[in-house]
């Protein structure tokens, strides 16, 4: 390759993180990381509350553990979309 010629992938050949792609597309998509976050939030919740369940039976315990894991990322990204079309149509200025 000759001095003059510019490589092909310039563009990848950024020096980009982990951790700054992370936070590039948690600002683009907020809700994503907050519906894992919950997510996991939610389960480790639920595996703590598993010891002192009570009566529950323990398939009952897990059923009501996944629906409300489920619930919480459903909702995370059913708001992330909501924010993403509100930021589109909504705040975007015509042009």
């Amino acid at each position: 390759m000759s001095p003059s010629q510019e490589p092909v992938f310039s563009d990848c050949e950024e020096d980009t993180s982990q951790t700054s792609k992370l936070i590039k597309k948690f600002k683009e998509t907020p809700f994503v990381p907050i519906g894992m976050g919950g997510f996991a939030a939610v389960v480790g919740y639920g595996l703590y509350k598993l010891k002192h369940r009570g009566s529950m039976k323990m398939s009952l315990h897990l059923i009501h553990t996944r629906v409300a894991a489920q619930g919480f990322a459903v909702g995370a990204l059913t708001c992330g979309v909501l924010y993403s079309m509100f930021r589109e149509y909504v705040v975007k200025p015509k042009e």
